[in-house]
């Protein structure tokens, strides 16, 4: 079962920022995660960073995109992982994942050819809910739209017909 967390980024552990020498572990390229390997919560190996996925209208990172299982990257499964499903755990220079092993298993998985459109709100809620994370547009500012000002919560951008 995942754990409910109220954050909406990735949490940080570790003695890295003690020893890094340029701006991680706060900051960092997206470039040098990609290719961490990723844990579960029961200390299983279940994959490695492919992709780390922005939401552009937001400026907030929405998704790590891990892949797992296959051989040097034929016949395996993409999963989206809120990120703040996440810890970096900069001393072991690797992501722990906040579930099980057999809960990874289970996840919905998509393959290279066949990506889910994730600017949608249904996929989104259930990706996060299965996850126990807090979606990053849930602290979004509250928009003021209309004659008389009503405020309402700004639904996640729309993907624009583009493939991501």
């Amino acid at each position: 079962m995942a754990i409910t967390t109220s954050r909406t980024g990735a949490h940080i552990v570790g003695k890295g920022s003690e020893t890094a020498s340029g701006p991680g572990p706060y900051i960092m390229a997206s470039s040098t995660l990609e290719g961490d390997r990723v844990f579960s919560s029961d200390n299983e190996d279940v994959g490695k960073i492919k992709e780390v996925m922005l939401d552009v209208e937001c400026g907030k990172i929405a998704y790590a995109v891990m892949s797992c299982g296959g051989i040097l990257g034929i016949g395996d499964k993409l999963l989206a992982l809120p990120w703040a499903a996440l810890t970096l755990d900069t001393t072991h220079k690797c992501f722990v994942l906040n579930v099980t092993s057999k809960h990874i298993k289970n996840a919905p998985g998509f393959d290279k050819d066949h990506w889910p459109a994730m600017a949608d709100i249904g996929w989104a809620t259930t990706l996060h809910e299965y996850y126990g994370a807090r979606a990053h547009w849930e602290d979004e500012p509250v928009a003021q739209t209309g004659p008389a000002q009503s405020p309402r919560r700004p639904e996640p951008p729309e993907a624009g017909g583009v493939k991501l």
